[in-house]
Formats: C-alpha cells, sequence, structure tokens
C-alpha cells in the first residue's frame, strides 16, 4: 500500500505574528474548525517566553492558502501554578457530545523536583468558537494503567454511543537507547464523558517506532480505521510522521514507509515533519502539519494526491 501527499507549502508563519507575551513563539498542533466555505479557523499552540504554551488561533482560506484574519491574544492560556496545565496546553481535537462541542487538550506540569508530566483535559468550544475550560480535573488522568506521563488525545466519534479515543501514555522516559518508549493507547465511551481504557495500544518497535504522539485518525467508507501520527525511533532521527491501519479500531497494524511526507532539502520543514492534523474538505483529504523546531516554524499543508 502507498499513498502520495502533494505539499502544499507553508501557511502560516508564527515569525510574523504580532507580538504578544502568551505569543511569542511557535504554532504547534494545528486544529482546523470549519467557519465556513474555505474559510477555517486554525487553533494552535504557542508559547511564551518560559516556554509554557496557550492556544492562539488563525482563519485560513484554504483554497487560496492565506490568512484572512490573526488573532493577536491567546483564546486560551496555560493555569497557575499547581494545575494539571501549569505549564502548558497541547491541543488535540475537537468532538460534539450531548449537542457541546468540546477540544481536547494535553495539559502540561514541570515540578521543580521531578520530570515534567501530562494529563489530558477538555475545553468547551462556544457557538462563537470561545474556549472555556470545563474542569480543573483532567478528564483523563495518570492512573495505575498510565502511570507516567499522558499527551495528545483524539476522539473520533462513530454515534451517540460510540465514541474512541487514542492518547500517547509514557512506558519509561528511556527505553534503553537514549530514546522514550511513549506508545498509543485506546479508550472507549458511550457518552463521550466517561472513558473505560483498554489494553490495545498501537504496536511500538524499539529502535524503529517508540516514540509516537499526535495521533488523527480518518475512517473510510470502507468502514476501515487509518491513522496518522509522528515518531521517533531512538537512532537520533527527528520526528517523521507515520501511518497505521485497522479494521476496527482496536486492533492497528504500522505502515511507517507509506506515508511519503518527507523533510525538504531546505526551508521551514527541512529538519523534521510531525503533529499531523488529517480532515476531509470539499471531497479531498488534508493534513496540517508541523516542521522545524516542534512547530517553531509554524504549519504547513498536504493534500492527499492517491491510495491504495
Amino acid at each position: 500500500m502507498t499513498e502520495a501527499w502533494l505539499k502544499r507549502g507553508q501557511i502560516f508563519d508564527p515569525a510574523s505574528r504580532a507580538s504578544h507575551p502568551k505569543l511569542l513563539t511557535h504554532a504547534a498542533n494545528p486544529l482546523p474548525i470549519r467557519i465556513e466555505g474555505d474559510t477555517y479557523r486554525c487553533f494552535y499552540s504557542a508559547r511564551d517566553a518560559q516556554q509554557r504554551s496557550s492556544v492562539g488561533a488563525v482563519d485560513i482560506d484554504f483554497e487560496t492558502r492565506k490568512v484572512v484574519r490573526e488573532f493577536n491574544k491567546p483564546f486560551f492560556t496555560h493555569g497557575n501554578e499547581g494545575t494539571f496545565y501549569s505549564d502548558g496546553v497541547s491541543i488535540g481535537n475537537c468532538y460534539v457530545a450531548d449537542g457541546t462541542q468540546y477540544m481536547l487538550f494535553m495539559g502540561w506540569h514541570n515540578p521543580t523536583d521531578s520530570h515534567w508530566r501530562g494529563e489530558i483535559g477538555r475545553l468547551i468550544v462556544t457557538p462563537e468558537l470561545e474556549l472555556e475550560l470545563e474542569s480543573t480535573t483532567p478528564l483523563i488522568g495518570l492512573n495505575e494503567q498510565d502511570p507516567i506521563s499522558l499527551s495528545y488525545p483524539w476522539v473520533h466519534k462513530n454515534s451517540e454511543t460510540d465514541f474512541h479515543m487514542w492518547f500517547g501514555s509514557t512506558k519509561s522516559w528511556d527505553a534503553g537507547n537514549g530514546e522514550m518508549l511513549h506508545t498509543i493507547e485506546h479508550a472507549t465511551s458511550v457518552d463521550g464523558h466517561n472513558w473505560i481504557r483498554n489494553q490495545d495500544p498501537i504496536p511500538s518497535e524499539i529502535g524503529v517506532a517508540q516514540a509516537f504522539s499526535r495521533p488523527t485518525v480518518l475512517k473510510t467508507p470502507g468502514e476501515n480505521y487509518r491513522m496518522w501520527f509522528s515518531y521517533r525511533c531512538g537512532t537520533g532521527r527527528t520526528y517523521r510522521i507515520g501511518h497505521a491501519r485497522s479494521n476496527d479500531a482496536m486492533t492497528w497494524h504500522l505502515h511507517l514507509d507509506e506515508t511519503c511526507i518527507p523533510t525538504t532539502s531546505t526551508g521551514w520543514d527541512s529538519e523534521m515533519v510531525e503533529y499531523p492534523f488529517v480532515f476531509e474538505h470539499e471531497q479531498s483529504t488534508y493534513m496540517l502539519y508541523n516542521g522545524n523546531s516542534y512547530g517553531k516554524t509554524g504549519f504547513g499543508l498536504a493534500q492527499l494526491q492517491s491510495s491504495c
């Protein structure tokens, strides 16, 4: 199986953004919400001088691939000291439950006396596309099954009683080759609010694919599931974008070489490609993704040309 993606170029460079203390650098984890026609509000995670991330946004016309409106203030900022999101907010995706649209996020916490860790929270997306924190308690927190750190949630809704979530879970900060073992785990829900974690991780392999992040999932007309994600292998190579397939959302098979979105020889994505967000628009499949330095150079767009 192979697929071909056509890079449409960098569509937002945060270096051109008007300065705000919470939006100094980066535009990581792009998340598009359609406003009307070809225009989407693209939320992203930006950083302040202390590297704490908050949520900013720009409106982009995907037909022209131009920014049509830029917001110079954050839509949501990281929390106060002691909260589970005190040191950053990395956004995942949106879904609707009981008529309310939610945006999932990874909350960063960086204690002075221990390793940083993440847990999963939820924002309410208002009809005006404002963001409000639902609860100061994590939606998905650390427990005996996932005791170290959680990351980058993604929810896929099949029906009002069939929700799937994929999220990252750290198994070890060092798997023996200087790289973490961070797998993508699975949970299900019958209402979109209460989640049951399963033992069905995406396959990992030390030295090949062992540090996953930011899963993004589409369900194809043939009732199959496709997932894209960024991953590292522990050889010193930076993030790349990989792919997996499943017939039932539970059992997955890796197809790491199937997604051909390579780095370029020069420019904004010459060192790494990561944090994909795949979505469908006007009968085409697109991917927003980040480039160098974990989103410091902003995000670009790719369009799926063929897949088999």
